[in-house]
């Protein structure tokens, strides 16, 4: 009796211990997946957090390309690609002795419309005027002294003393000193006389007209010297002392292109797909293959209105060169040093 009752409780232990270690292997069971969906729960949030893309680096001010207005053969190139130039600093020089030829020749004719601009406002000199009155002086005394001739000799022919031959030709010498007396005394008072209004205005546009060709040749000469537009570097010279150029402003035809390179950015592709996730002010770091696993900081500052085609290709043989992508700018941060054109690949971080 006490020996089945004691293989009893041990059949009871047993069946109990079984049922315990059965319930504590399906606890275990499902906490495994319990686990396992926490940590994915954990994780979900930081893959979706960020937006990845390729990106190129480019200076803050994008690339300027650098040409003349003038078409013509470059006569100088003073910079050389990675130069650092100030603003207005001249950069080329065309073929330009026609042009300067041109600038002096209008300078010539300034000086040649200011020197009778000025005679006008001036009037005569006095040298002139005393030659003018002296002239009028004499006429009139050669007129008076006619005046009498003709007078004595109208008595002389009263009274029958001299024919009336002789009084006509008396009379003809009188009338000439009389208009010889009234020319140099008009030519008296022109001389003495202010200048006129109407010689002064036709002179001082005259003058006028000068400068406007002066200004004219000299804004053309100085299209002949290419400036830096801004303070920056050299990335590219596209022509050589010697080669000729055509006018920028008709065919694009850069002699150089420049950019300043104080502040870079990156133009990153975003995928179509992720466009509602991105926004300006966003963190953003950025990786290049040549750097390793080196990051460079920086932030969103512009974000697209409008979806385009990719602007770059990353090579792999799955890539689809016809997916749209929303262009986004990123400002890297102040000291950030890296090749202009760099490819990088950008991550945005969302959250």
């Amino acid at each position: 009796m006490t020996l089945k009752s004691n293989n009893t409780q041990m059949t009871i232990v047993a069946v109990v211990l079984l049922a315990t270690m059965g319930g504590a292997a399906m606890l275990s069971h499902r906490a495994k997946p319990a686990a396992a969906a926490a940590a994915f729960t954990e994780q979900a949030p930081i893959t979706k957090s960020i937006v990845a893309g390729p990106g190129l680096v480019e200076p803050d001010s994008e690339d300027v390309k650098v040409g003349s207005e003038l078409a013509g053969k470059l006569k100088e190139v003073l910079v050389e690609e990675g130069d650092h130039v100030k603003k207005d600093q001249v950069l080329a020089v065309l073929i330009n002795d026609d042009y300067k030829a041109q600038v002096d020749t209008a300078r010539w004719q300034v000086r040649q419309a200011e020197a009778a601009y000025q005679k006008i406002l001036n009037g005569s000199r006095p040298q002139e005027r005393d030659e003018s009155a002296a002239r009028m002086y004499q006429a009139e005394a050669t007129e008076a002294n006619a005046r009498k001739d003709w007078d004595r000799r109208q008595e002389l022919f009263e009274v029958g003393i001299i024919s009336r031959e002789e009084l006509d030709h008396y009379r003809r010498d009188f009338s000439v000193a009389e208009q010889q007396y009234e020319a140099a005394r008009q030519h008296f008072h022109l001389v003495d006389d202010r200048p006129r209004d109407e010689d002064i205005a036709v002179a001082k546009a005259q003058l006028g007209g000068a400068l406007a060709q002066l200004s004219e040749a000299e804004a053309v000469y100085a299209k002949t010297f290419l400036h830096a537009p801004f303070d920056g570097v050299i990335l590219r010279k596209h022509h050589r002392k010697g080669e000729s150029i055509t006018n920028s402003s008709v065919t694009p035809d850069p002699v150089f292109t420049m950019g300043d390179v104080a502040g870079l950015r990156v133009r990153v592709d975003v995928d179509e797909t992720d466009v509602s996730r991105v926004a300006v002010g966003q963190k953003v770091y950025c990786t290049a293959k040549a750097y390793g696993d080196q990051k460079f900081l920086g932030r969103v500052i512009r974000v697209a209105g409008k979806l385009g085609h990719k602007n770059l290709l990353t090579d792999a043989p799955n890539e689809k060169a016809d997916t749209k992508i929303l262009e986004t700018l990123v400002h890297l941060d102040q000291g950030v040093h890296l090749p202009v054109g760099l490819r990088v690949d950008a991550y945005i971080q969302t959250q």
